[in-house]
């Protein structure tokens, strides 16, 4: 799993480092532009009181290349600068994505607890987007630091007095505004967390637009999404109130304090302690002051948006795995016999069950969420509560989770497709076989039936395919994988039942002599396994073929015909 991440904290500190050379190369171009711009006023204020006031033409000259050579530089200083600010940021987020990425696609599950696929998704874009530009603030923060340091020494030389101002009312206005920045965390952490939920809502929603039409549940389905919007567009202004609130109050002390210099450099002028070009300096360097103190206020609400964020990111990585690691491998080479000794998890109720290597099983049941409870035990997504799951005499305890699912492997009934070619669907990393596997899925039609084949493009979630037809490649890719143990739940549920008999063989045959569990209450499929065992009240209640139990024992043939 990796360090535990404590704080949002961390993980603000952790991107800045991680980033630290384009941050510092972004940070020492940054202040050369600041350093720049400062320079700028005093070189002019020089030019006025060395070459305009006594009228040297070649003094002039010469200063006048001085300061094209300054803006030349702070002219490149500022282009790269903010490239290697912008390519820090970026880059940031861009790990940060596949930080999260990586935890939640963890064999140890646990990151998607208490979050709608939406939300972890815009956890990943928006929230690593804001923790990224927090090292563009830092690359800004220490430019415009280091603009208000050479505006102060160069205040010091012209008058003490002006220098001590600016010296001591910088970090009075900096801890100001870290003040004022705080109802702006707090309402942006607000924000993006109805964010988010309006994002898992919508995602929820279209996932499942075909149901909704099929009951005629639009209407409420928008009702849900528009209660769900406009409290993520209320948190959102008020997110921009309190920017706006505080932005407006830090420009408001800001330019109280550049008056404050004006005014003062303009009674020294006046009293003749400093001169003209000494006071166009001072003035100057005032409103030069303007930006770098403006730019503090952008880092200031930054920070404050980042931290948020981090805070967020923070608790996915953070999240505990639903089941320990472990750290040990299947046995090799991997017979495939399964054995249950007092399972307990939920429904299931100190339930024994033997499978032998290559044996096709069928497990019918009473109760869906004891079957549920079975398939978390069997891939290793919850341990039991109590009792003991082997896998070849190993218990699964022992056995690091993505090791195990190298040798068994549980297809979920309501397994997905992704966006891609059907052949990327099927690309599980295994070395041929996909014809075969097509064929005793019954998806050789499929492919056939494409425009392009299997070179045809499958829209998100496999929503291009009707569901008789994603179900039948999920189990096609199921059956690339070529685990040892496969474990399917209900593969059949959308096909007809032609196509299901078809598909009942095929299994057997491409199966052969690897161990197999059929998880279903269809006579189909159960006819054609070795062996049927039916869960009842928790546990294992009868055990035979499926035709000596169809005719023998009352509950299963409930179970299975009704």
């Amino acid at each position: 799993m990796g360090t535990r991440v404590p704080s949002g904290r961390d993980v603000l500190w952790r991107t800045v480092r991680g980033r630290r050379a384009d941050v510092a190369v972004g940070a020492v171009l940054g202040a050369g532009h600041q350093f720049g711009e400062a320079l700028v006023p005093v070189v002019i204020g020089v030019v006025i009181d060395r070459a305009v006031s006594g009228g040297d033409g070649r003094a002039l000259a010469g200063w006048l290349a001085v300061l094209a050579v300054v803006y030349a530089g702070l002219s490149f200083s500022f282009r790269f600068g903010a490239r290697a600010g912008e390519r820090a940021a970026e880059e940031a987020a861009h790990e940060l994505r596949i930080r999260l990425v990586r935890r939640i696609l963890h064999p140890g599950g646990g990151a998607e607890r208490g979050h709608l696929p939406g939300e972890l998704a815009n956890i990943a874009t928006e929230d690593a987007k804001r923790v990224g530009a927090v090292t563009m603030a830092v690359v800004t923060g220490i430019a415009a630091l280091t603009g208000v340091l050479v505006s102060a020494v160069a205040l010091l030389r012209v008058s003490v007095l002006l220098g001590l101002v600016v010296l001591l009312g910088t970090p009075l206005l900096l801890w100001l505004g870290h003040l004022l920045s705080k109802p702006l965390e707090r309402r942006s952490e607000a924000e993006q967390e109805r964010a988010a939920h309006a994002s898992g809502v919508a995602a929820d929603l279209v996932a499942g637009l075909r149901v909704l039409k099929g009951i005629g549940a639009q209407a409420a389905a928008v009702e849900r999404y528009r209660r769900t919007s406009r409290a993520s567009l209320g948190a959102t202004v008020r997110a921009a109130r309190a920017e706006a609130w505080q932005s407006g109050m830090v420009l408001t002390l800001t330019g109280v304090f550049i008056a404050v210099v004006a005014l003062i450099g303009g009674r020294l002028a006046a009293a003749g302690d400093i001169t003209l070009g000494q006071l166009v300096s001072a003035v100057g360097l005032a409103l030069f002051l303007l930006g770098p103190l403006e730019v503090f206020a952008w880092v200031n609400a930054e920070f404050a948006q980042g931290r948020a964020s981090a805070a967020r990111i923070a608790d996915v990585l953070a999240a505990e795995p639903d089941v320990p690691p472990g750290d040990g491998g299947p046995p090799e080479p991997v017979l495939g016999g399964l054995r249950l000794r007092g399972v307990t998890l939920g429904p299931l109720r100190e339930a024994d069950l033997d499978v032998r290597p290559g044996e096709l099983l069928g497990v019918a049941g009473t109760d869906p969420a004891a079957t549920q409870a079975l398939l978390a035990c069997l891939g290793r997504t919850a341990d039991p509560e109590a009792g003991v799951v082997e896998l070849d005499g190993v218990p699964m305890t022992e056995l690091d989770p993505a090791r195990l699912r190298t040798a068994v492997l549980v297809a979920a009934h309501d397994a997905d497709l992704f966006e891609g070619t059907l052949a990327d669907n099927l690309d599980t990393g295994a070395v041929g076989g996909i014809d075969r596997a097509l064929a005793a899925a019954g998806a050789d039609e499929i492919v056939r039936a494409l425009p392009r084949g299997d070179a045809t493009e499958i829209a998100e979630g496999g929503r291009s395919l009707s569901g008789g037809q994603r179900q039948r490649v999920a189990l096609a890719r199921a059956l690339v994988a070529d685990r040892p143990v496969l474990v399917l739940h209900d593969p059949t549920t959308a096909v007809d039942a032609v196509t299901e008999a078809r598909i009942a063989v095929g299994l057997r045959e491409h199966r052969r002599g690897r161990t197999t569990l059929l998880v279903t209450n269809s006579p189909a499929l159960l006819s054609v396994a070795d062996r049927v065992v039916l869960i009842d009240g928790g546990r294992v209640a009868a055990d035979g073929a499926h035709g000596d139990l169809v005719h023998g024992d009352t509950t299963y043939r409930t179970a299975v015909l009704a």
